[in-house]
């Protein structure tokens, strides 16, 4: 199945010699959740805003659903819908009428059951008549996601859509967008929330520098990459680990109560009888243990260190600093 969208060797430099983007290669396929993750300035609203058709490239080629961006721009844009970071609307008009035009911005015909299901999907039918001034700054993200949404694009962007929300939004707007991916919506999202991540993507990209460093399916990325952590709580405290079991994986925290032992899931031995038959020889006897997995969070932490490391100071030019 061909991807229903397909960035090839994609830079980005701008005007003042900043390249944002560095020969990005990136297939999406069709009805996911794609979440691209990045710190700041990695590149992810450029990309998000060349696919969408906002910004040029510099160089390579971006296709939605089959269509050139750039070649047939029309038709790109119209299987497309964003939900950008700041909120830009028209502050006098009506709830209703703002959907209403962006729906008619697309050619499409007036279709006044799919706009009233479509605002009370997204709790939005009951202000229908509101200015747009009144509403509150969830409501005005619901509004954007709306707008969006007016002329039915099989491909959907939220940049930062939970930004400056409550947690109870969030939650609502997570289940939005899993009904929105069971009607066969391609949904990619941009998130600084990385449980936002960890709870709705199928895959997870991860940007920085400008450079596709990871795209990989959420659960193997997790088990592929992840590890575990044993934390023992001891029953009386240590000053530092014994000379016998300094050679292992430990860590002495909690003010000399805690020893935290970390290993890999993926080996077969994970080490643990080990731990526990040193101590004994040692003499530690601890009162309580706990297992912990890693994260998405840690993963992604772990993937942008290691790729400033190995960039170390590239200034775009082919040369190292």
């Amino acid at each position: 199945m061909n991807p229903i969208i397909s960035v090839s060797n994609l830079s980005k430099t701008y005007s003042g010699g900043f390249t944002a983007l560095r020969e990005v290669n990136l297939d999406i396929h069709q009805g996911e959740i794609f979440a691209l993750l990045g710190p700041n300035g990695a590149g992810k609203t450029t990309l998000i805003s060349i696919v969408c058709g906002i910004v040029n490239a510099t160089a390579g080629t971006v296709k939605a659903d089959g269509h050139d961006v750039v070649q047939d721009y029309r038709a790109a844009r119209e299987k497309i819908g964003l939900v950008p970071q700041e909120l830009c609307t028209d502050s006098f008009e009506s709830v209703l009428a703002t959907v209403k035009f962006s729906r008619g911005l697309f050619g499409k015909a007036p279709d006044p059951a799919y706009i009233e299901r479509l605002l009370r999907q997204l709790s939005l039918w009951e202000k229908r008549d509101s200015r747009i001034m009144t509403l509150s700054g969830g409501m005005k993200r619901r509004l954007m996601i709306a707008k969006a949404l007016s002329h039915e694009p099989k491909i959907l962007f939220l940049d930062e859509p939970t930004a400056g929300v409550d947690v109870e939004l969030r939650k609502d707007m997570w289940s939005m967008v899993r009904q929105l991916r069971e009607s066969g919506v391609t949904v990619i999202l941009t998130t600084h929330y990385i449980e936002e991540a960890e709870e709705m993507a199928d895959r997870v990209g991860v940007i920085n520098h400008g450079r596709i460093i990871l795209v990989e399916e959420k659960n193997t990325l997790i088990k592929k990459m992840g590890s575990k952590e044993l934390l023992l709580q001891l029953s009386e405290p240590i000053k530092e680990i014994p000379g016998p079991l300094a050679d292992l994986p430990l860590e002495l925290t909690g003010d000399g109560y805690q020893l935290l032992y970390r290993f890999d899931i993926q080996e077969g031995d994970t080490g643990i009888t080990n731990l526990l038959r040193r101590l004994d020889q040692a003499a530690i006897d601890f009162r309580d243990l706990q297992t912990r997995e890693s994260s998405l969070e840690d993963i992604f932490v772990g993937l942008v260190r290691g790729a400033r490391q190995g960039i170390d100071g590239d200034t775009g030019d082919g040369e190292r600093r």
